[in-house]
């Protein structure tokens, strides 16, 4: 690990603005990955902001009946929040599907949508990848990218996003709050969190150099029967080959979000209009425009599947 600077901020603004002041800062809070990626010289910032003290660790309701969860809170505080249980449950199935609990004691809110791809080309510094080294080349186009995207993909990068949590968040409509260097707030939709790799797949946020995330707001409960399935190579602490978020509306409607096929979070609205029709319909435009390679070609087929398996699950549990 190389050597960096240490400061710990007292305020969301004062943090925001130390990092304004040294390029290429940091924050740290759980630091579950971003420790992880130092140890192995993918990540190599000069200077960390500890974040742990600003009081962003509290789930608070809003007036308009949702919930604002702070930046801070815990993995596991927030899967065991009776509010989250009862109104949002497949936030809470996604988080318990991720990680281990000694993982969950630690990981944070805004580190959780911040976690960085598992490509194993990112974490093999000895190969060519975009994301650690722009313009270096993407190793995993040509490779062994049975884990990696079908969809959203481009010819710089084939790499997926790793969060369980950002999916449920994302069919929950959640908003990102957060807060610049010069004291400007802002409320970003989910959907236009996490980008697209296009030819800058480095840039894997909407947030600007320095901007510090908040909190998390949850609108009101959209009711229906929620459900989270994660399938994955082994049962437990491994990353979705696909991972499924539906919450199923009793008039037959709901939202679907698709993880372990993309670079972000998948949610396509038009095809949630097809839920009538089953799983296969709903799959055929969720998909459309996918490029698997022959690597990861079943991640087609295994959406469909495992969307149909949780339409079922939620018309019984319903």
């Amino acid at each position: 690990m190389k050597a960096f600077d240490y400061s710990r901020a007292d305020s969301p603004a004062a943090a925001a603005a130390l990092a304004a002041q040294f390029e290429g800062a940091r924050f740290i809070a759980g630091g579950t990955n971003l420790l992880d990626l130092m140890k192995l010289d993918i990540e190599t910032p000069q200077h960390l902001i500890d974040v742990n003290h600003l009081g962003l660790d509290q789930i608070d309701a809003t007036p308009d009946g949702g919930l604002r969860i702070g930046a801070l809170v815990r993995n596991t505080d927030l899967a065991a929040d009776a509010r989250v249980r009862k109104d949002y449950a497949l936030l809470s199935r996604a988080l318990l599907a991720g990680a281990s609990g000694q993982l969950r004691n630690m990981a944070t809110t805004a580190g959780n949508l911040l976690q960085r791809t598992r490509c194993p080309y990112f974490y093999d510094t000895a190969q060519a990848c975009n994301k650690r080294k722009p313009g270096s080349g993407c190793a995993a186009i040509g490779g062994v990218s049975r884990q990696l995207g079908i969809i959203g993909v481009s010819a710089a990068c084939i790499a997926t996003h790793p969060s369980d949590m950002a999916i449920a968040l994302r069919a929950l409509d959640a908003q990102v709050e957060t807060i610049s260097a010069d004291g400007s707030t802002r409320s970003i939709a989910m959907a236009d969190f996490h980008q697209l790799p296009g030819d800058t797949p480095h840039v894997e946020t909407s947030l600007a150099p320095g901007e510090l995330i908040t909190a998390v707001a949850l609108p009101p409960p959209v009711g229906g029967t929620h459900v989270y399935h994660k399938v994955r190579d082994r049962a437990s602490y491994a990353f979705a080959l696909v991972s499924v978020g539906l919450i199923l509306q009793k008039d037959g409607g709901g939202r679907i979000a698709v993880g372990g096929i993309a670079p972000k979070p998948w949610r396509v609205e038009a095809a949630e209009a097809l839920l009538p029709q089953g799983a296969k319909a709903v799959s055929t435009r969720l998909l459309d425009g996918a490029t698997p390679t022959q690597d990861n070609q079943f991640k087609v087929t295994l959406v469909e599947r495992t969307l149909a398996s949780v339409l079922a699950q939620a018309r019984d549990d319903a």
